[in-house]
């Protein structure tokens, strides 16, 4: 055969391998959006060729034979290889464009992601973002995201996560409800105070604090667990600030939550010479799937997120 014709084939090579991803001549036909005609007909020609049948054809189904099989996993590499090039390219020739499917926690979503993306959405007029705020863990993979933000301490080995910020856990209360209740000063104080906590799968929440200057080991400065009790658990850290801010008790934070409220000083630090730890992530991740060619459009989203929120982290010595 000729290399003319060699070439003529290499998009039906293509087609047999949507056909194989998709299952049916139909969905295969919308997928690269031609007839169901024109899509038997391309696999008729490469059969004819091949001089081997490449698809068995059933009534309900589509399956590639072995032949078929053979050729689709041989070639699939490269023009996912083609693919990527191209995309590549039309990067450079192109303003950045293009649907971004964008997963996030609810509290964490509100406060820091969403505030960031008019300016974004400005610059980058042909982009479009569509927003999935939800506590639940989604898969990227199965559910079509281009990216997850995540409050993780242990991001998937999976996939490529790019530390956003770093983060840590605070612990507030009001002006009023100390008036009220008294100040702790160590952390075995707050068993006698109304600490409103995210529920854990324990009988009992416990808080665990660090002192800030830590003494060496086996000396009597080390870390303290104290079990906490309160009239109000919740699993959004937006409604146990807000709890916070109505006086109700002391709530321990992520910081981008208590941030606003403790810069306009509604709200003020309880033991600040105590670092709380294991209740929160320290750090907040973009993930997305492993692909050698990342889209402009999602690389410069990364890119505008981490600009802005690397140093967003709550600074204890300004309140």
């Amino acid at each position: 055969m000729n290399q003319q014709k060699m070439a003529d084939l290499w998009s039906h090579c293509h087609w047999l391998t949507v056909l194989s991803e998709q299952g049916s001549y139909t969905a295969a036909a919308a997928r690269l959006g031609v007839s169901k005609a024109a899509m038997s007909q391309r696999i008729a020609d490469l059969e004819r060729v091949a001089g081997v049948a490449l698809v068995q054809r059933t009534t309900r189904s589509v399956r590639l034979t072995e032949a078929g099989q053979r050729l689709v996993d041989q070639t699939r590499a490269a023009f996912e290889q083609i693919s990527q090039s191209f995309a590549q390219v039309r990067d450079l020739a192109e303003a950045p464009q293009g649907l971004l499917r964008v997963t996030a926690p609810v509290a964490l979503a509100r406060q820091q992601i969403v505030p960031l993306l008019p300016e974004f959405l400005r610059q980058y007029p042909q982009v479009r973002i569509e927003l999935n705020l939800s506590d639940r863990l989604s898969s990227l993979a199965t559910e079509g995201f281009d990216l997850a933000i995540r409050h993780t301490a242990h991001p998937p080995d999976t996939h490529v996560a790019v530390q956003l910020c770093a983060t840590r856990s605070v612990l507030v209360a009001s002006k009023a409800y100390l008036k009220c209740a008294g100040t702790p000063l160590q952390p075995q104080d707050l068993s006698a105070h109304n600490c409103l906590h995210y529920p854990r799968p324990q009988e009992r929440p416990a808080w665990t604090f660090e002192p800030q200057d830590r003494a060496p080991s086996g000396s009597a400065r080390e870390r303290e667990t104290v079990q906490v009790s309160g009239s109000l658990a919740a699993n959004n850290s937006e409604a146990l600030r807000d709890a916070a801010l109505a006086g109700l008790g002391i709530a321990l934070l992520p910081d981008f939550s208590a941030q606003a409220a403790l810069q306009a000083g509604k709200l003020v630090e309880v033991l600040p010479d105590w670092t709380p730890v294991g209740s929160f992530a320290e750090r907040i991740y973009a993930i997305r799937p492993y692909s050698t060619h990342v889209a402009r459009a999602l690389a410069l989203l990364i890119q505008h997120l981490r600009h802005h929120m690397e140093n967003t982290e709550v600074d204890p010595e300004t309140h």
